[in-house]
């Protein structure tokens, strides 16, 4: 469920018209939703109360820090890939422990900070990345927790840019590497072996390609032990899906109770890293026509929001609803919703029937709460948007549209031009 709806033919965020919004911050701008936030995350959260888990936030989806706050605040952890995610979790109060680190990239100075702020694990994905992960550990006098980022070579079933735990995936280490990886994990000073750890894709809508992972990750935790080495966490990863159009994803029970009882009554403490569950209907992007066109028969509504500012459509060609922020009377027509951007793939909807618009018309651009902002850039030196908070009958901006001057802010021209 989410929170945004109509009221009189005007698309509300709680109980904010979004128009009133739009008046006070100018667009393009994503919106999110409080209760949709704090809902879903229960939602989540609580499926597992039952047993011992840590829900940590993929917070690579969206990585605003009022996002990672309210999460914080209801007892969840992150699961983070870079060194500026970890700085981004801290700067809004996630406690280290709660962190996981992810990630087949992570530079030294990356291993270095997660060191020292003393994070909870480390998902190692190489073997090269262990033994360097193990150095930095000794070198700043600390044990750094490790699991294994396990490839189960399981099909997610989902779109080819978003699985990660097939064998031609680039993430993780296969089931008999790993073995031996935890072996040698097993002898080196700087590390404590905690955990095995496993993600498969993103966007899954059926729950047996979780439960198939698990049950590889299960055999492989059996001969851990066999070899004396002890597992106390357990560690997902996440990638259960949302419905952008006619997809019927499990509800997070569902999910839970597949993965529970699979789990049985083992005592390991579950790491669960949902992102796009959680956020991608608590926030959706409103931009407004610039010019309606046609051309050659084709219609083409074109607007102030592109793909800098929305890459999902071009990179996946996925799916987001559109819907006028106001409903008027009209015979519906085919349209190209598209930007302003220089490239033919700018766009944010191909060939939809949609409503009769304008100029001046807003519309809202669905589902767009995880990697939305997150993957947005300044392409054609276009600031970017600014993200704004409602609740109940509340707004607040809490990321500031960007400026042409932030654009060059950091660069300068050579004293030998």
């Amino acid at each position: 469920m989410h929170h945004f709806h109509y009221r009189k033919n005007e698309l509300y965020c709680e109980d904010v018209p979004i128009s009133s919004i739009a008046k006070k911050v100018g667009t393009p701008f994503y919106v999110y939703s409080y209760a949709t936030l704090k809902q879903h995350f229960d939602a989540f959260d609580g499926a597992f109360s039952d047993v011992g888990h840590l829900t940590c936030y993929s917070m690579k989806s969206n990585s605003n820090k009022a996002l990672l706050a309210l999460f914080a605040g209801r007892g969840g952890g992150v699961d983070i890939v870079s060194g500026g995610e970890l700085y981004r979790a801290l700067n809004a109060g996630v406690d280290p422990i709660k962190i996981v680190f992810s990630g087949v990239g992570k530079s030294l100075s990356d291993l270095e900070y997660a060191v020292t702020s003393e994070i909870l694990m480390f998902n190692v994905e190489s073997p090269q990345e262990l033994l360097k992960l193990n150095q930095v550990a000794l070198n700043s006098g600390r044990k750094a927790r490790i699991s294994i980022r396990v490839n189960p070579d399981v099909d997610p079933k989902t779109h080819p840019y978003i699985s990660t735990g097939l064998k031609e995936n680039k993430f993780g280490i296969g089931v008999e590497e790993a073995l031996l990886q935890y072996e040698k994990a097993a002898t080196l000073d700087g590390l404590d072996v905690v955990g095995v750890s496993c993600h498969i894709g993103s966007q899954l809508t059926q729950t047996s390609p979780f439960v198939d992972a698990l049950r590889k990750l299960k055999k492989l935790i059996e001969q851990l032990v066999r070899m004396g080495i002890s597992i106390c966490y357990l560690d997902l990863g996440g990638g259960l899906g949302i419905t952008y159009d006619n997809e019927a994803p499990p509800h997070p029970k569902e999910y839970a109770q597949d993965i529970k009882s699979e789990l049985a009554s083992s005592d390991w403490t579950l790491i669960l890293e949902p992102g796009r569950v959680i956020v991608g209907n608590a926030g959706i992007l409103i931009t407004k026509v610039l010019y309606a066109k046609t051309s050659y028969d084709k219609n083409f509504f074109v607007v102030d929001a592109g793909m800098n500012d929305l890459m999902r459509p071009s990179l996946y060609g996925a799916y987001h609803g559109i819907q006028p922020v106001k409903q008027t009377p009209g015979e519906k027509l085919t349209a190209d919703i598209v930007g302003p951007i220089c490239e033919s793939g700018d766009f944010l909807a191909k060939e939809r029937l949609v409503d009769p618009l304008a100029p001046d018309d807003l519309i809202a651009v669905m589902s767009a709460g995880a990697y939305g902002f997150s993957m947005s850039s300044t392409y054609n030196s276009r600031p970017r948007v600014c993200e704004v908070m409602v609740k109940g009958d509340r707004f607040e901006i809490i990321r500031q549209r960007e400026t042409f001057e932030d654009l060059v802010r950091g660069e300068s021209i050579p004293d030998f031009f």
